[in-house]
């Protein structure tokens, strides 16, 4: 679905992989359907490995408003204040007949200067608990695009501009969701990614290898793991690998994550937002360590729908242990079955259609109401379930 008429859009996001690998499905989609598109962010999103590749893009200043440290709120609201103008130019001679906010700070200074504009704006959140920045801008944009059927922090009297649509993936990994989970026989490799998102994730290097070398024997010698890890431990997790005997290939990042998911039988991982959409969309279990510092818990409750779907099984952070993931490895590894099940019910709730529903919303901004697209996403009261104000 899509208008004839070509437009412009400007897709403003923070830049970590969150914000930004649902920012490049969109604009993969938009492109597609014959738009153009530009995007907004810091320096670390217009710099990231495999997306955005051919689009327009635009590094603007944005402060960053820290609650403990409100003595460089002056400095972030000068930082703001320019970036603003900044979008305003860039507004001037790009013409869009829309801008999306993706959330992060990098997003506000563009999503202000198109409501000093007057040009139509969303935003999309990709977490199950509506974002600091999102949550600013939520009374003033036209439309609020969220990832869950409950969505926390999202106040009740913005019901009529909520739009469930999910959180676009890149179309390599909804390939995924076609084809069938990797075949595992009872004596044949075990295949184990362990990703702890675009930052990676230090007790996930700390805890995973002396965790599968805890395994029984038999198991142990089955495995086949690919582990990201920081920088600063990939050496340390290298040796505890090698030490184990467990064959393990090691990355800082993976630029390849589609294919690693192809094959996956079981994944260690953070539950950030796009780690999420990803392994519902695919249908792969998990064992899932939320962060704890991450802002209003929100990994903990995106882990949460597909946990309880039996998709997935959550451990927090203080109880990850060695010990604690053998026991989880054991009871989900030793039954093909029970994994197959568990990836069937990962991908019950995946949502496939995001990108193409937020696509149609974001096309729909500036439309009339005569020229709606037919397939609209509705606005769910579900989605608002446990919000506060």
């Amino acid at each position: 679905m899509g208008f004839e008429l070509s437009k412009h859009y400007v897709l403003a996001a923070g830049g970590t992989g969150g914000h930004m690998v649902p920012a490049a499905a969109l604009a993969e989609e938009l492109t597609r359907r014959g738009h153009r598109v530009a995007l907004v962010s810091d320096a670390r999103g217009v710099r990231f490995p495999g997306l955005f590749e051919g689009i327009q893009t635009h590094v603007l200043p944005a402060g960053r408003f820290q609650v403990k440290k409100p003595l460089g709120w002056p400095s972030a609201v000068r930082e703001m204040v320019r970036g603003r103008a900044m979008a305003r130019e860039l507004y001037r001679t790009f013409k869009p007949a829309a801008v999306i906010g993706f959330g992060g700070y990098p997003a506000m200074p563009a999503l202000l200067a198109a409501f000093a504009d007057n040009i139509p704006t969303a935003v999309h959140e990709q977490n199950a608990v509506l974002g600091r920045v999102n949550r600013l801008v939520a009374g003033r944009v036209g439309a609020i695009a969220t990832s869950y059927k409950a969505t926390e922090r999202l106040a009740a009297k913005l019901a009529d501009k909520v739009h469930l649509v999910g959180n676009p993936v890149r179309e390599a990994v909804l390939a995924l969701r076609s084809k069938p989970y990797p075949l595992l026989e009872e004596d044949g490799i075990f295949r184990v990614l362990v990703t702890g998102g675009s930052q990676g994730a230090s007790i996930l290097s700390q805890v995973v290898p002396d965790g599968l070398a805890m395994l029984p024997v038999t198991f142990r010698r089955r495995l086949q793991v690919t582990h990201q890890a920081r920088i600063e431990d990939i050496d340390a997790v290298r040796a505890k690998y090698a030490e184990h005997q467990i064959p393990a290939e090691l990355a800082t990042y993976l630029p390849d994550m589609p294919e690693q998911l192809a094959w996956a039988h079981l994944v260690i991982a953070r539950a950030g937002a796009s780690t999420i959409a990803e392994l519902t969309a695919a249908g792969r279990p998990a064992i899932l360590v939320p962060l704890p510092g991450a802002t209003d818990d929100h990994q903990t409750v995106n882990a949460r729908e597909i946990t309880r779907a039996g998709g997935a099984r959550t451990i927090p952070q203080p109880e990850f242990t060695a010990v604690e993931l053998a026991k989880q490895m054991q009871k989900l590894g030793l039954d093909p079955a029970a994994l197959e099940n568990a990836a069937t019910r990962a991908k019950s709730v995946g949502r496939p259609n995001a990108v193409s529903d937020l696509a149609d919303l974001v096309e729909s901004l500036d439309a009339p109401l005569s020229r709606l697209p037919v397939g609209k996403p509705t606005r769910p009261k579900a989605a608002l379930a446990g919000a506060g104000a």
